[in-house]
């Protein structure tokens, strides 16, 4: 393997010694590279997650040894003590070093001249007997010593902590507590879960258990509930819970399935209704319990649109008329009734749903008002919730689209968390916003974009509502639709099709619960009947590596992408993805790669990034560069550089270096699951059709992968999985309540 590192030593071993030197240090992730002096008097270089360490501190790390291409032999720390220096002679270096701010190299020779192997104690408990030395006053000597007691907590803190929680966890938790952070986990550990990244209910559980805590405390039962709430139930795309369900579900996760203790979750759960720790929401059906961060979320989104549909400016009947007359002369196309229905309604209100499923017109119909605000000299702007959503509108319309998350201007904070720069204090500019593939907006995406919102704009959701729902919790597009508020405008009518395409034709044959037509011979859409799963993994990778580049020529293999309802199982990304790196990029001396997690990343291999990425800069072979990758776009490894430790990744037309920490972001995409693939098109798509989970065998996911092609669509699997997801109307239901929030606010 031609990877950056490799390890010499699998037990873990101690290195102790003083810190010479500070070579690097990253400020944000604690990622330090020191030399130590060990116990021989000899420099040795250690390296990991080392914050709060300065020059002169002992230190004894615990990790194992290894051997660097370029730097040689160091030793890589997992976890560490340390103590301050204990002689003249190292205290003077510590102090030296800059490691508390207001002393310099002079000052520390005054200090330890003036009070030796006392003067920590001095800074720390007489800091006035500073303001003895010519230089120093009274003032200065209190900085210097709250400084100093600022390191001596953290240092505290990291030893405190160290069983329990990964050093740049730590090192944040200290960030923003200070030196109650001990006091804090000490008297309530599950305060962290859900407010520093990394650490949930469970972790929290650990360490609650760790120090001793009650397993039944009050604390531990409202952070179990919450964590139901945020997470088990969001994972799932719910919103909101009935109580019982929450109850039932917070008893399994608290005691273990115990009845008896339902009534104590029900007590909590009123308990912090009552000081607005979650939100019930009541209706005849019955209570429905929130979280606070997603109570807001959908609470805003009701008021916001049902604002924005009161303070729209109108237009005049007679004027809609007269435009769309004009925009139909100015494209010469003759808009067919829905069409110029739904045209009239954008331009009438102040929230439009438009939507339909593939070659229904929805593209006409975006350039159709493209054209009209124009004239108008209304400002516009188009977006999508994806990369590749954004790139497909762009090229379809001739209009720049964004992100949304581009358009809302997201930066990262300190904690690594998204904050959006276009809010109610600075929204967007534009007085028309057009978002396309609008199913895959979730409630916190919707809630964010919303609040950027300015009053009396106009806001056009375009999607498919018939497709898969967001990843993300909550049922937006179809929420909206339900509640009846605002114009809605579903498409029915196929335009984009001809006589030998059945693509399309065959989607919305699904999509009615019919069978598509695969008995026929054709150009575009093709079944290919396998008996077991195996045999479906096989043909799929046959057909990829042999038989289309036979028949279509070698650069078939390009527009090919794998769609798969499933992670797991033969015919899942998992599998296929192993089985189609080994037989179309297999190794080679001549390629090099790196092993990172479960993948072995390859030059030539095809790969997704599979999160936004918006600091993560770009650059193309005509010199332009810029910044942003995102979820789902799909590229080819150039090269894996381990003398560098540098992938560079090709997207089309983009280039990307990725240094070894960030191929956490990259997955192989020679096969991706149909969720990943929403808001993507491409040439040739091939779904394998095999008995993975019931419920991802549905109508609404074949759909969804079936409407991704544009040119080819080619089915391989069991003719019995085939027939079980177009009779198989599942939706999983999702808890939500803003189809009524949106339907009560609009009647007052």
């Amino acid at each position: 393997m031609n990877n950056g590192m490799n390890n010499m030593a699998i037990e873990k071993e101690t290195l102790s010694g003083i810190i010479d030197s500070i070579v690097y240090r990253n400020e944000e992730n604690g990622y330090t590279v020191l030399i130590l002096e060990d116990a021989d008097g000899q420099p040795v270089t250690a390296v990991g997650i080392i914050p709060y360490v300065n020059e002169g501190d002992k230190l004894t790390a615990y990790g194992s040894w290894t051997t660097h291409k370029i730097y040689g032999k160091q030793f890589s720390v997992d976890s560490f003590e340390r103590e301050l220096p204990a002689d003249e002679d190292d205290i003077l270096r510590y102090l030296a070093s800059g490691a508390v701010k207001g002393i310099g190299p002079k000052t520390a020779q005054k200090i330890v001249t003036k009070f030796g192997n006392d003067s920590f104690d001095v800074i720390e408990n007489n800091p006035e007997w500073l303001a003895d030395i010519p230089g120093i006053s009274k003032q200065k000597a209190e900085a210097i010593s709250e400084n100093f007691k600022n390191i001596a907590g953290s240092r505290e803190f990291m030893m405190f902590s160290r069983d329990f929680l990964p050093s740049a966890t730590a090192m944040r938790i200290y960030k923003r507590c200070g030196q109650a952070a001990i006091e804090r986990i000490k008297n309530n550990p599950y305060s962290l879960s859900g407010t520093f990244r990394g650490i949930g209910f469970k972790r929290a559980d650990v360490i609650a258990a760790t120090l001793g805590l009650p397993h039944d405390s009050q604390d531990r039962v409202e952070a179990g509930i919450l964590h139901v709430l945020s997470t088990e139930a969001s994972r799932n795309g719910h919103t909101c819970l009935p109580i019982d369900t929450l109850a039932e579900c917070a008893v399994a996760l608290l005691f273990s399935s115990d009845a008896s203790c339902k009534e104590r979750i029900c007590d909590a759960v009123e308990s912090m209704a009552q000081a607005k720790k979650l939100y019930i929401y009541t209706t005849d059906e019955g209570s429905f319990v929130y979280h606070p961060y997603i109570y807001k979320a959908e609470s805003y989104t009701a008021r916001k649109l049902c604002e924005l549909s009161r303070l729209c400016p109108r237009i005049d009947e007679e004027d809609i008329g007269l435009l769309i007359d004009k925009s139909e002369s100015y494209s010469r196309i003759r808009y067919a009734p829905m069409q110029r229905r739904a045209i009239s309604d954008a331009l009438r209100g102040g929230v439009m749903v438009l939507t339909g499923g593939p070659g229904t017109g929805k593209t006409t119909i975006i350039k159709g008002l493209l054209s009209i605000f124009e004239s108008l000299d209304y400002s516009v702007c188009l977006a999508a919730p994806t990369g590749r959503a954004s790139k497909r509108m762009s090229e379809a319309t001739s209009h720049e689209a964004k992100t949304i998350h581009r358009l809302l201007e997201m930066e990262w904070s300190e904690d690594s968390e998204p904050k959006f720069l276009r809010n109610e204090s600075n929204p967007i500019e534009e007085r028309v916003i057009i978002i396309d593939e609008a199913s895959m907006i979730d409630s916190l995406l919707m809630e964010a974009l919303l609040r950027a919102v300015r009053g009396g704009s106009k806001l056009i959701f375009i999607g498919d509502s018939d497709q898969l729902p967001s990843v993300g919790c909550g049922n937006v597009l179809a929420d909206i639709i339900a509640s009846g508020a605002f114009r809605v405008v579903r498409l029915d009518e196929v335009f984009r099709q001809n006589d030998e395409s059945r693509i399309i034709t065959n989607a919305h044959r699904i999509n009615m619960g019919q069978m598509p037509e695969i008995s026929s011979k054709g150009t575009d859409f093709f079944f290919l009947e396998r008996n077991s799963d195996e045999a479906t993994a096989r043909t799929v990778c046959e057909l990829v590596t042999i038989r289309l580049p036979r028949t279509y020529g070698k650069g078939i293999a390009e527009k090919i992408q794998i769609i798969t309802p499933s992670r797991r199982g033969a015919a899942g990304t998992e599998n296929l993805n192993l089985m189609l790196q080994h037989a179309l990029n297999p190794p080679s001396e001549r390629k090099s790669e790196k092993t990172s997690r479960t993948f072995t990343f390859r030059a030539g291999d095809r790969v997704m990034q599979t999160k936004n990425n918006y600091q993560l800069e770009w650059y193309t072979t005509k010199g332009d560069a810029g910044f942003g990758v995102f979820n789902g776009d799909i590229g080819v490894i150039e090269s894996v550089d381990t003398e560098n430790e540098l992938v560079t990744v090709n997207f089309d037309d983009k280039r990307c270096e990725y240094d070894y920490s960030m191929l956490e972001e990259l997955e192989h995409a020679y096969a991706i699951t149909v969720h990943k693939s929403q808001g993507s098109e491409y040439p040739v798509v091939m779904i394998p059709l095999y008995r993975c989970a019931p419920m991802l065998q549905s109508r609404n996911l074949l759909y969804t992968a079936v409407t991704r092609a544009s040119q080819m669509v080619i089915l391989v699997g069991e003719r019995e999985v085939l027939k079980n997801m177009v009779e198989n109307d599942y939706h999983a239901d999702r808890c939500t309540m803003l189809a009524r929030m949106i339907a009560a606010e609009a009647e007052e």
